[in-house]
């Protein structure tokens, strides 16, 4: 198998449309052909219609105009003008067949790496250190994890951070009060089965804060301990490092049975960006953007006004002193722009952290980090909802811990399964149910526009019919065994061969797959690539159902195994890069 990119024929057929604009009007050389799958042929060039002003003349003359020099140029086969001025345009069948066998040719099915070269910092997760994760670092791990992986890809040099909260006020406290209760069990090693060190560690911290809530002197050792902290004291600094550490090994149970790609390397937590807080304050006073407001330190927006008609502030320097949130992130794009050089900043948070990002983003402009060079985005998405619609708590009200959801959902998808499969052997069944459950959890939420909130809801989740990860991974393994029962021959294309109209859909259908992954990519949104594959699933079952596979003749049953192969190798790949398996057998 090779490494090289296949043209679409959608592209190859604006190609051609666009030269024959040129030749027919060359004062509109380089116009967008507007070219675009249809219901009428395989694609429709609308660009008469909106070309008509410049050439001061009719679209239907644009499109006859066209038609005449187009002939039967490139990929296309057939050519007529309808309606005001659209040329409905169909690929010659050898042509579909052709660009089958390319794609299966090679390793990257077609697709090229149009992100290239392109060093991109991607910040996601970022859950706090000794607190539990919880439903809602779902979606920035789930969206930050396949964006990762679509723009690793496509070519990006992508660099993952997770953004620990691990640093502040509240571990001088804990560290005290973990000093002053040395029976208190909380290393991983310690625990039971199924118990956590943050879920120790967290309610370690509750009694702390109660503690420094109730008792003076306890708050005043708690004080210092913060001081010793920030100072570098040894013993204070070991005991710090240890809680980041058994909370790391936390975190890692979470993303290992996630699947996403994050690592311990990637944690790059608050502390780092701590020794760079003070020199990129001095820098922005220096610049004249901060300014000394009532004994802080601030940044006005020149953007955005409160609704007191005040300019919003960035508080970059607390009066005591401190730092906050604001100073971190401005320390942090600077560092990423100018030691990491960085040129696309993408940050996944939830949409309530939009201005706070609006003013972030504007504040590196005025001081000359964030120059026309380098992109910062903040991928912003909604809130996850509890079936009825509210937000998702436990009965007693509470935050629902992240570990029970994708037990919930692995239980639910072991019971689907089961019935369906009923002499499954058990080892078996837990390894699909495993992948099942959570690959239906992901889908659940990358198949959502990342902007809007959805509704946790776990039976529609592990469904085997609808628009769900288990409908996509059986459709996978229908196909996988279709392909074993035809011995899994090696599969080659005959170009000549016949091409009935399900052939040809589920065929143009697979070659859009590039076309998809670079609009995931300019667009960051993946529930696009969800949607392509729940419609390439869907094209194939109509194919399998109008054209016999294993039992059509010679030419016929090759060509249409290698559409089969074609649709699982695309099926897999797609759902890989959601970050869900697709496995052989269910």
């Amino acid at each position: 198998m090779s490494n090289h990119e296949v043209p679409s024929l959608s592209d190859q057929v604006a190609a051609t449309v666009s030269e024959a604009i040129g030749r027919a009007y060359p004062e509109l050389a380089g116009a967008d052909p507007v070219v675009r799958r249809s219901d009428h042929a395989d694609f429709q060039s609308n660009a008469a219609l909106a070309l008509a002003k410049r050439a001061r003349t009719k679209p239907a003359d644009i499109a006859t105009r066209t038609l005449s020099e187009l002939g039967g140029a490139g990929a296309i086969g057939a050519v007529a003008v309808s309606g005001p001025g659209f040329l409905n345009i169909s690929v010659a069948d050898r042509r579909v067949w052709e660009q089958v066998a390319a794609r299966l040719a090679e390793k990257r099915l077609g697709v090229g790496e149009s992100e290239a070269g392109r060093r991109t910092v991607l910040d996601y997760s970022a859950p706090n250190v000794a607190k539990e994760m919880h439903v809602g670092h779902l979606r920035t791990t789930i969206i930050g994890d396949s964006i990762a992986r679509v723009l690793g890809f496509l070519g990006a040099d992508v660099l993952r951070r997770n953004h620990l909260g691990d640093w502040g006020t509240q571990f001088g406290m804990l560290i005290q009060y973990l000093d002053e209760h040395p029976d208190a069990t909380w290393h991983h090693d310690e625990l039971g089965a199924g118990a956590s060190s943050v879920s120790a560690l967290d309610g370690l911290y509750r009694q702390a804060r109660a503690a420094f809530d109730a008792d003076p002197a306890f708050a005043d050792r708690s004080r210092a301990r913060v001081v010793a902290l920030q100072a570098g004291d040894t013993e204070t600094v070991a005991r710090w490092r240890e809680i980041v550490a058994e909370s790391e090994k936390a975190f890692r149970e979470i993303y290992d049975r996630l699947g996403v790609l994050l690592t311990p390397e990637d944690s790059v937590g608050e502390s780092f960006y701590n020794p760079m807080l003070a020199d990129t304050v001095a820098e922005l006073l220096a610049a004249g953007i901060a300014v000394e407001s009532e004994g802080a330190v601030v940044i006005f927006s020149e953007e955005v006004t409160g609704p007191d008609g005040q300019p919003v502030p960035l508080m970059v320097r607390k009066r005591d002193g401190g730092y906050g949130y604001d100073t971190t992130d401005l320390a942090t794009i600077r560092h990423r722009i100018r030691d990491l050089k960085a040129d696309w900043l993408l940050y996944v948070t939830d949409s309530r952290q939009a201005l706070h990002f609006r003013l972030i983003f504007e504040a590196a402009r005025r001081a000359g980090w964030l120059t026309d060079d380098v992109d910062a985005e903040h991928i912003a998405y909604g809130t996850v909802l509890g079936p009825d619609g509210r937000p998702f708590k436990t009965r007693a009200g509470g935050t629902v811990r992240l570990m029970d959801l994708l037990d919930d959902a692995v239980a639910r998808a072991r019971a689907v399964v089961a019935e369906k499969n009923p002499d499954m052997a058990p080892v078996e069944l837990d390894a699909i149910a495993e992948q099942a459950g959570i690959g239906a959890v992901k889908y659940a939420d990358l198949s959502t526009s990342r902007v809007k909130d959805y509704a946790f809801d776990v039976d529609r989740m592990v469904s085997f019919t609808g628009n769900t990860g288990v409908y996509l991974q059986y459709a996978h393994t229908r196909i996988r065994s279709i392909l074993r029962r035809a011995g899994d021959p090696e599969t080659t294309v005959v170009p000549d061969g016949p091409l009935e109209p399900a052939e040809r859909a589920l065929a143009l259908e697979l070659d859009a797959y590039a076309g998809v992954l670079a609009e995931v990519a300019a667009t960051l949104e993946p529930h696009r690539l969800c949607g392509y594959l729940y419609d390439l699933a869907r094209d194939f079952t109509t194919f399998y159902e109008a054209c016999p596979v294993l039992k059509a003749e010679d030419t016929v049953r090759a060509n249409r195994l290698a559409l089969c192969r074609l649709t699982a190798r695309t099926l897999e790949h797609g759902l890989g890069l959601l970050g869900i398996t697709a496995p052989e057998r269910m």
